[in-house]
């Protein structure tokens, strides 16, 4: 029985093992044809699954990241850039194709799933190296694969939520490198084979870790293809934006400055005799990393010092003060470069319009006029801060009131439109031009300094322009025929004296067809002194022309302003039974202006079309953009091309520099910018392209280069004649901002550059920018010099030996003084 059990047992166990034989055999056939049949046929399909799954993975995804990561880390192509969208297709497409051309590795592989279980785990472990080497740059893939582990029966509902998982999505959002080494380590190996060897279906799992593995191998290969790309398109953009800032092709002589010329420009420096010698090149000073050793200057005026107005010394020496020849510019021989001092209590400025009703006080510590003018509404201390109520003595009821019933009065003035610009005599704390920046219009104030304390300092404190000047001995700094309009209110300044010389040098800047305004009280008071003085500028007026338009008697205010009109033709004149005021002679330049003696006469009217000043400029804003009618094209601009195409090139110019890389490119607050000077304007350009902003700019035309100063104020702009070896008239700290295109460069061949530099620190206010564009030597040296005042540098960068500067001023001090001799008695 139990030889025949055994027997039997002996039969099975062949005949079981024979049919098993077969069955395993048969089996893994159908297994290998079923591979094979799966992996062929799943070549096309592969694609319509993974974009579903990426479709279901971009919940999964933001579901999976912590609430405290950044939104940019997101897998939402709506975060995305077009081009990185575009890439994610590109990767899908290029892994179907490239599983298509590896079936017999797939198929190979799948035999050792079914056999070697040691081996799968170590290729999970290589898929998720490779996984996390490239997971930055794929994570549309990274969610597939999450998707396909939930698929093959993995707990992905715990292992969603575990602290692995986290761990792992953290460097993914976190570092941002595109090779994601650093951000995961092999910490998160470990973590990745651990949860593996947890979950249940190692292999099914294997089958899609090795499938996996293949894409995400690819699609390593994609991005890496695909950072190539973006760099060379970083590269393109980089270059793009520094062409805006550094225009090749046809703007590119712009910025070549050696290139530009006087063109048919004449310049002021004909007109002016006093040239600067050469003074010794900037080189090392001592005392300082830089090369540069800075001192605060010890002078009478203090934090108000103004080198060419507070020249003691010469003024002392003056044999006469009855032209006001102490209030003219007397500049000492030697410029200062030590900076002036802060005032005690100073702080950055209130911002505009805000600044037109109050200042800090502290910043501009006067109150000799709020108590001598108190009761005239000029200026007010209220605490902490100096309040301005708007008025005047003039304007009882408010500066707008004025301005209003003047255009009530006489509908041709037209403000914002007709008139652009004016002349401001004697302006006060200049209210009326601080007001009509409501109505369109740009006013150039001046005063003396000290003649009503402070005065020009309280306006540009404000955020109104305005200069230290006085109608003295010398012509003003301006072109002739220039101003819409030239208003005096309240002025007491004697027109009628000495011939009209100082009326006749109103009529030299006054555009023919421009109004003068004249609201005093000879206008309208009764006493004899107001009587005679108006009879005497009657007789002139009719003299020189001039026509009385209106008398605007205001009953609020109880004031009158008398409007006269400038001819547009010589007729007049040629119809006058004396030759009194004299006319000028035919050599006599009314353009001339620096340094060049008043004299009573009268300039002609042009009457050619061709010339400027026969017809009025177009309406604003149009004039600042068209190109003046008087510009020729038989006429060479600065840049060498014709005039007209010159003056067009130059503003596109500055349209696209200003657009592309002053206004987003800098860092630049430009809400907080009020005063703007452009110490090298040529056309005015860089102002025009900044007219839609709430900033006036100062541009200076220096007595050196062309005289383009006339076609500033053709635009509708404003501007000074200038040299930059000497001191401007402006007090400190007065500028928001200043723009120096080639300028340094150009004056330190005729000056030291320190002087200039102090000058700027001088007249630039604490945490003003400083904009500079010149070649790049010169970029250097200004740099080290603010660097040796500990400037801020906020971007320097160069192209072609072209260089570009912005720096910003600190509130910084040298503790050493230095006495300025010239500046005392």
């Amino acid at each position: 029985m139990a030889l025949g059990k055994y027997s039997r047992v002996d039969g099975r166990r062949q005949s079981s093992s024979y049919c098993s034989t077969l069955t395993i055999v048969g089996f893994v056939a159908l297994c290998l044809v079923g591979v094979w049949m799966m992996t062929s046929s799943s070549v096309v399909p592969v694609q319509n699954e993974e974009l579903s799954s990426q479709e279901e993975s971009k919940t999964e995804v933001k579901q999976e990241v912590p609430e405290t990561q950044p939104r940019q880390f997101e897998d939402n192509p709506g975060d995305l850039p077009e081009d990185a969208t575009k890439g994610d297709t590109n990767n899908n497409a290029s892994t179907s194709h490239d599983e298509g051309n590896s079936d017999a590795q797939e198929n190979q592989k799948s035999n050792e799933q079914a056999t070697e279980n040691n081996t799968q785990e170590n290729q999970e472990e290589q898929s998720g190296d490779k996984k996390d080497e490239s997971i930055d740059a794929s994570q549309t893939e990274d969610g597939n694969n999450r998707k396909d582990d939930t698929q093959s029966g993995d707990s992905k509902e715990e292992d969603g939520k575990s602290k692995p998982e986290d761990e792992e999505t953290k460097p993914e959002s976190g570092d941002g490198n595109s090779d994601g080494k650093e951000g995961t380590g092999d910490n998160s190996d470990a973590l990745d084979s651990e949860k593996k060897s947890e979950s249940g279906d190692n292999s099914g799992e294997a089958k899609e870790g090795d499938k996996a593995n293949g894409q995400i191998e690819e699609k390593a290969e994609e991005n890496q293809e695909q950072s190539v790309t973006d760099e060379k398109t970083d590269a393109q953009n980089k270059d793009k934006n520094t062409n805006e800032v550094f225009p090749d092709g046809n703007q590119a002589e712009i910025l070549k400055e050696a290139t530009s010329q006087a063109g048919s420009f004449p310049t002021q420096a004909a007109e002016s005799k006093k040239e600067k010698e050469a003074q010794q090149s900037s080189g090392s000073k001592g005392g300082n990393a830089n090369g540069y050793s800075w001192k605060v200057c010890n002078t009478t005026a203090g934090p108000d010092y103004i080198p060419c107005l507070d020249n003691l010394k010469a003024i002392m020496k003056l044999r006469s003060r009855k032209h006001y020849e102490h209030r003219e510019r007397h500049c000492p021989e030697e410029a200062p470069t030590c900076l002036v001092p802060l005032p005690k209590g100073y702080r950055k400025p209130i911002e505009w319009p805000t600044s037109r009703e109050k200042i800090w006080y502290y910043n501009v510590p006067h109150t000799l006029l709020a108590e001598i003018k108190g009761h005239q509404n000029w200026v007010k201390v209220s605490g902490e801060y100096l309040s301005f109520p708007g008025g005047g003595t003039q304007f009882k009821h408010g500066a707008l009131h004025y301005i209003d019933t003047t255009q009530e009065a006489l509908p041709d003035i037209a403000w914002g439109k007709r008139t652009r610009v004016i002349l401001d005599v004697g302006c006060g704390v200049a209210s009326f031009g601080g007001y009509l920046f409501d109505r369109g219009v740009l006013t150039m104030s001046f005063a003396p300094k000290d003649e009503h304390e402070a005065q020009v300092q309280f306006a540009l404190e404000r955020g109104i322009p305005a200069i230290s000047a006085v109608m003295g001995s010398q012509r003003l700094p301006f072109p002739g025929r220039v101003f819409d309009v030239v208003h005096c209110a309240r002025c007491r300044v004697p027109w009628h004296e000495e011939g009209g010389k100082l009326l006749l040098e109103l009529n030299r800047v006054l555009r023919p067809g421009g109004y003068f305004v004249w609201s005093a009280t000879p206008v309208y008071r009764k006493d004899a002194e107001s009587v005679g003085i108006w009879k005497a500028m009657s007789a002139l007026t009719e003299k020189m022309c001039w026509k009385l338009v209106v008398i605007n008697n205001d009953t609020v205010d109880e004031t009158s302003s008398a409007i006269f009109l400038k001819p547009t033709s010589n007729e007049c004149y040629e119809k006058r039974p004396a030759n009194e005021p004299p006319m000028c002679k035919e050599s006599d330049d009314p353009n001339a202006a620096w340094s060049v003696p008043l004299e009573a006469c009268l300039h002609k009217v042009p009457v050619d079309a061709s010339e400027r000043g026969s017809n009025w400029p177009e309406l604003w804003p149009v004039r600042a953009e068209k190109p003046p009618y008087w510009l020729q094209n038989s006429q060479v601009g600065v840049y060498g091309k014709a005039a007209p195409e010159d003056f067009t090139a130059d503003y596109e110019h500055w349209k696209r520099v200003v657009s592309k890389s002053y206004l987003k490119g800098m860092g630049i607050n430009w809400s907080a910018v009020r005063n703007v000077m452009d110490m090298r304007a040529i056309y005015g350009g860089f102002a025009a392209a900044l007219k839609d902003l709430n900033v006036w700019v100062m541009n200076v035309v220096s007595v050196e280069s062309a005289d383009t100063l006339p076609i500033i104020y053709e635009r509708g702009l404003f501007g000074i004649y200038h040299d930059w070896c000497e001191s401007f008239s402006t007090y400190p700290r007065t500028y928001d901002l200043l723009h120096a295109d080639h300028i340094f460069s150009k004056v330190k061949k005729r000056c030291n550059i320190v002087t200039v530099f102090a000058e700027v620190d001088r007249i630039l206010r604490p945490e003003g920018k400083l904009i500079v564009r010149d070649d790049v030597e010169t970029i250097n040296e200004v740099e080290n010099m603010a660097k040796s005042l500990q400037w801020e540098v906020r971007m320097t960068f160069s192209k072609n030996n072209e260089g570009l500067l912005c720096v910003e001023k600190s509130m910084w001090r040298p503790t050493e003084v230095e006495k300025v001799e010239s500046a005392f008695i």
